[in-house]
């Protein structure tokens, strides 16, 4: 769900029935590894230790989002390794996409966040086998630009519904951080018992935002562009875009505060079941990516935290205030986290959503 970087197009054969989807293969590199990603992640600062000790990246091919992806690894799409994030790991794993890991190739595993690896259905199952490496995590919230929107205008999620902003937001073409949004709205923390009843009222704040939305961003490029370039001036973005606007001279602000909270997401990486590259490379990946060395690359360049503790216990307690890990953002009082949901909840979601967006 979660990255930025250079966006990439999505090439889909034309074919019935979508069984043939294709992947855009955007960054070839290592032959013997490929990483089916959100477009950004293949930057090779994220992966050193691989780099070093094999040459090169691996190959990346690239999806617009998890359902996206979900379809095109069920339709027959092969890589070795996914990013998929937590509200998702189970449809993966229930519809048969991934195999277990084998920690006991991951040094790092017992450095993973207790509280990341405590969420229910995640990362291991009742069994004891391991299916999902937390890697990334972070905040989705109000991010305005701070020369044309006052704050005190934004101190409530409702501002995204207020008329005064017509025509100057934008939130994510994602069900997932836009069911977050409608649901803090409304007052709900656990999406997992989500009502019919605030299924309706969620889905219609979704319908009252839609009047102001001038666009559906899909990664952060793009919110980035239309908030520097003054097209938008008031989004439901990941933590990443205001680091992005005000490196690019955009004066660009986070509401974490805002009345109802942020959404929190946790994303990492899994291995799928007909995996045809190189097994000891994949571990080489995710263990380069679990190396704690990379968590200040991660918290100032991106905004974003990593569930090693161990590397951000490593990260200057400076960072970590200016970047919004030292301020409490994540207590349960104030955040929902997007834990995997029902997949007949997912499923209205996404059915809802695409009307919402096409006006109906």
């Amino acid at each position: 769900m979660k990255i930025s970087g250079q966006r990439y197009g999505i090439l889909l054969a034309a074919t019935a029935a979508f069984s043939a989807a294709v992947a855009t293969i955007a960054i070839a590199a290592d032959s013997e590894l490929t990483v089916f990603d959100w477009a950004g992640y293949e930057e090779p600062s994220f992966h050193p230790a691989y780099v070093a000790k094999n040459g090169d990246s691996p190959t990346f091919a690239f999806f617009g989002d998890e359902d996206e992806a979900f379809e095109k690894i069920r339709s027959g799409f092969k890589a070795d390794l996914g990013h998929p994030c937590s509200q998702s790991v189970a449809k993966w794993r229930d519809a048969g996409l991934l195999q277990p890991l084998d920690t006991s190739k991951i040094p790092g595993w017992n450095d993973l966040s207790p509280e990341i690896m405590a969420m229910k259905d995640l990362a291991t199952t009742a069994d004891g086998k391991a299916w999902f490496l937390p890697w990334d995590w972070g905040n989705t919230s109000l991010t305005y630009n701070s020369e044309k929107v006052d704050a005190k205008d934004v101190q409530s999620l409702k501002a995204f519904a207020d008329p005064k902003f017509k025509d100057r937001v934008s939130i994510g073409d994602n069900v997932d951080d836009a069911y977050a949004l409608a649901s803090l709205v409304i007052g709900v923390k656990d999406w997992t018992k989500m009502t019919d009843d605030q299924f309706k009222q969620a889905s219609d704040f979704l319908r009252q935002v839609h009047k102001n939305v001038r666009l559906y961003w899909t990664d952060t490029t793009e919110i980035v562009q239309a908030m520097g370039g003054g097209e938008v001036d008031l989004a439901w973005a990941w933590n990443d875009a205001a680091t992005q606007l005000n490196l690019a001279g955009t004066p660009a602000a986070r509401n974490p505060d805002a009345d109802e909270g942020v959404s929190t997401w946790v994303c990492g990486y899994v291995r799928f079941k007909d995996a045809p590259g190189s097994e000891a490379k994949a571990y080489d990946f995710l263990n380069a990516l679990n190396d704690p060395a990379i968590a200040t690359y991660m918290v100032n360049d991106w905004g974003y935290g990593t569930a090693n503790v161990k590397g951000m216990a490593s990260v200057d307690p400076k960072l970590l205030e200016e970047k919004g890990y030292a301020k409490g953002e994540n207590s349960n009082e104030n955040t929902l986290f997007q834990s995997p949901l029902p997949n007949e909840l997912k499923a209205r979601m996404i059915a809802e959503f695409e009307k919402i967006k096409a006006g109906y």
